[in-house]
């Protein structure tokens, strides 16, 4: 597999060389030994060719892991940015790198140029950057984002891949009463039929469900593929997901969850704003886009009761921001004068809690599921067997 590297040597600047390669490790060390300084490793893509149909997302974290090699290799901000503007093949990115270049010759921040760009750049990225304008650690305050970024990733990694075999069991087992239902019930019922006699009551239910599905079939695909295009479409309102995500907020172990992800969430952003230098008020009103509707309410609340010289413990009390682990780091926090690593471990504690709960849904959720898979199929079979069974047993 191809990948493409970005390294420097010597006085040769930024360079993207092509490697041959089992994976990124394997990569980033061949061109080690070649006595290259290694800044990113991604692989080459090799369906590249012709007009995309969609804009790229813009790569944050391996943009900023870049930038920040190139300014502990020594170079000045905007040199490193035009070194990786001067590498990059993909022209919507190249283009949102040109236009922060623009601005800064136009002696704007460089947080003010990124904000020209807020599909590239979140308000949480320029905000963090903006801290390390004040404070001259660009590259450490980075490198702190790329963390963060990584750990949020992680969990959600592990939700999607401790889902991907409950999702296959589903589809399969869901494929396989189709095949059932569309084909082999419809000619069962025909033997049936040849063969005379009568039927168990439930083994002729399951027949005549196969002859309606046998002479409807085309307009039950119809109806089927319109009614998942009218899903897909009602996917996409915001007022069908804020019903929905309202809905599996009332369910009382989801929405527990899913309130102890926000929070995790919340603390971890903070904590960061907190750390690269940002003022509480300042990070609070940031880190609010992250939390519903409801949770913002209770947030704007208690940053006005912080702004009137509460403390951010009784504040996260008062209005239910905290769990009473969290009020006792943040108490600690508050005591050390170490609120941002306090926050850092709330925001762990709670995103191990999130991720257990989802191991053990799915330990548990698996084999349910399986049963209930198994089951379906076998009473099928059963029900279209039944009636060759009764048949022996009168031979006999």
């Amino acid at each position: 597999m191809q990948f493409e590297v970005k390294v420097l040597r010597g006085n040769e600047g930024l360079m993207a060389i092509m490697l041959e390669a089992a994976d990124v490790c394997d990569a980033e060390a061949q061109a080690k030994a070649q006595g290259y300084t290694v800044i990113a490793a991604r692989a080459k893509q090799r369906w590249s060719s012709g007009q995309p149909w969609h804009r790229s997302a813009f790569p944050l974290v391996l943009f900023s892991q870049e930038l920040v090699a190139l300014l502990g290799a020594g170079l000045s901000l905007v040199e490193a940015l035009e070194a990786l503007t001067e590498k990059e093949e993909q022209s919507d990115i190249k283009q949102t790198l040109t236009l922060v270049i623009s601005a800064l010759y136009e002696g704007h921040t460089f947080s003010h140029a990124l904000a020209q760009s807020p599909k590239d750049f979140p308000a949480l990225y320029v905000a963090t950057v903006q801290a390390s304008e004040k404070t001259g650690s660009l590259a450490e305050v980075l490198s702190r984002y790329v963390v963060y970024q990584s750990q949020m990733d992680g969990i959600r990694r592990k939700v999607i891949t401790s889902s991907i075999y409950p999702v296959i069991l589903a589809v399969a087992g869901g494929l396989v009463m189709l095949f059932l239902m569309l084909f082999v019930v419809p000619r069962f019922s025909q033997i049936y039929e040849d063969i005379g006699g009568d039927l168990p009551l439930m083994s002729r239910l399951l027949m005549n469900w196969g002859h309606f599905l046998d002479a409807n079939w085309q307009s039950l695909l119809t109806g089927a593929t319109a009614l998942c295009g009218g899903l897909l479409f009602v996917s996409t309102l915001p007022s069908f997901r804020q019903w929905l995500e309202d809905v599996v907020w009332q369910l009382p172990a989801l929405g527990k969850r899913m309130h102890l992800y926000q929070m995790a969430r919340f603390y971890r952003s903070l904590g960061m704003l907190l750390q690269g230098g940002m003022p509480v008020l300042g990070a609070l009103r940031l880190v609010g886009g992250l939390l519903r509707a409801s949770m913002r309410e209770q947030l704007a609340l208690a940053s006005t009761s912080i702004q009137e010289g509460g403390s951010i413990s009784n504040a996260m009390e008062k209005y239910a921001l905290a769990t009473p682990l969290a009020l006792r780091l943040l108490r600690v926090g508050e005591r050390s004068g170490q609120m941002s690593e306090m926050m850092e471990r709330i925001a762990a504690f709670y995103e191990d809690e999130t991720t257990r709960w989802v191991e053990r849904f799915i330990k548990l959720f698996e084999p349910l599921l399986m049963a209930f898979v198994g089951l379906a199929i076998g009473v099928v079979v059963v029900l279209m067997y039944f009636p060759i069974f009764e048949l022996a047993g009168s031979i006999q």
